[in-house]
């Protein structure tokens, strides 16, 4: 089969229909590495996808032990070996953490021997979907990886990013070390606003993104306020902009729930299929990881959706939207005293929050720890919300200040 050329796609035959073993819907990376995963286990495969060659716009970045053992170190664009996080005191996490190559991952999952249909597929199911142009593919398997549905006033992260010169963002991150958490209070946001963190790394590029972060918020917290909050941390370590560096907005719900099992329907995969980190926003790395659970499940005639999600890790889920819920409405005083106890607990422990998808029991001895470590006891209430449950909810944020036009000299 040809890769993405188009005498192979059936555009311009609006009867034509064509049969795979699998048709994956979307191509982002988790798209992009299940339909390569499924091709390289000798899977006939067709993917769909508007702009199948595109770069991803977003920057993705993950703990290095949580890639897949055959993604090449290209697909890494730096390392760090311990960032840093900073709540009442400053902790180096001794675990590898890097940022993604995004031509380099796009460049290890290559699709040479599926067949890519550069189209919009108008609808989509269990064994079947629909392009734009009429075309109907037929397949064994439909995966829907087509990233989260719009945000409402969900439970969501949002984060405001800009990139700046490495040189220029030196007094902050500087060669290799990054900011994983910020909760400094250099943001210039008062006690009695929705908390945020500063997220800072190095791309491998020449630049660093300095991002802003809110998580939890129902609805999410805009980006012009996370803009002005990048802003006064920057000022705070002398670092000032010229106004014209690059930026980016990520604004996206994070209690996208897993699938059921035994419903006849496309099987989502990726941020759309529960692998979005509710504690987090991660979900590239899962993806990447879990891709050859569900191909290895089709090889051997089982459902994917039971070999993805057996009921530790939905337990696991379920613990990790608890924790969301907690994020979602407490105070910046009640999250640094959340996160320097958490920070000081085990790595398996630290580990079962962050990363692993089924360690049940490691996740409730951290939670339950974490709760139990902050101080003041009062606090607590919030964290599992017997009190203040909506603190935030429908919080009354500046409005967005207007662009002054550039005057006609």
């Amino acid at each position: 089969m040809s890769g993405t050329g188009m005498a192979d796609s059936g555009v311009g035959d609006h009867t034509a229909a064509r049969d795979f073993d699998i048709c994956v819907v979307g191509l982002g990376p988790a798209g992009r590495t299940l339909a390569h995963r499924a091709m390289r286990a000798g899977f006939r495969v067709a993917a769909v996808d508007p702009r199948p060659d595109r770069l991803w716009p977003p920057t993705f970045s993950c703990w290095v032990d949580e890639l897949p053992d055959w993604l090449p170190p290209s697909a890494i664009a730096i390392t760090i070996p311990a960032p840093t996080v900073w709540t009442k005191t400053e902790h180096r996490i001794e675990r590898p953490y890097c940022v993604l190559s995004k031509p380099g991952l796009h460049a290890a999952l290559p699709l040479d021997d599926a067949a890519v249909f550069a189209a919009r597929a108008t609808h989509v199911d269990a064994n079947a979907v629909e392009l734009a142009d009429g075309t109907t593919l037929r397949a064994a398997t439909v995966f829907d990886t087509r990233g989260l549905p719009t945000l409402g006033n969900r439970r969501a992260a949002s984060a405001h990013g800009i990139f700046v010169d490495a040189d220029t963002a030196a007094p902050m991150v500087a060669g290799n070390e990054g900011l994983l958490l910020d909760w400094r209070p250099e943001n210039g946001a008062g006690p009695d606003e929705p908390p945020s963190f500063l997220y800072a790394v190095p791309l491998g590029d020449g630049t660093v993104i300095f991002e802003e972060t809110s998580l939890g918020l129902r609805g999410g917290m805009p980006q012009h306020e996370l803009r002005k909050r990048t802003l006064n941390r920057l000022a705070a370590h002398g670092i000032t902009l010229t106004g014209e560096e690059p930026s980016e907005a990520a604004h996206y719900p994070l209690d996208q729930r897993p699938p059921r099992k035994g419903v006849a329907q496309a099987i989502p995969f990726g941020s759309r299929g529960g692998m979005m980190h509710p504690c987090t926003g991660y979900s590239v790395a899962d993806s990447l990881a879990l891709a050859d659970t569900a191909v290895t499940a089709l090889q051997r005639g089982r459902d994917p959706i039971e070999a993805l999600w057996p009921w530790q890790a939905r337990l696991v889920y379920w613990m990790r939207m608890r924790g969301l819920w907690g994020l979602g409405r407490i105070t910046t005083d009640q999250s640094i005293a959340m996160f320097e106890a958490f920070f000081t607990e085990s790595e398996r422990g630290q580990r079962a929050l962050l990363s692993a998808h089924d360690d049940y029991t490691a996740l409730g001895a951290v939670l339950f720890n974490t709760v139990a470590h902050t101080w003041p006891f009062r606090w607590r209430y919030d964290l599992v919300g017997w009190t203040n449950r909506n603190r935030w909810l429908d919080f009354p944020f500046d409005e967005a200040p207007e662009r002054i036009a550039p005057r006609a000299d």
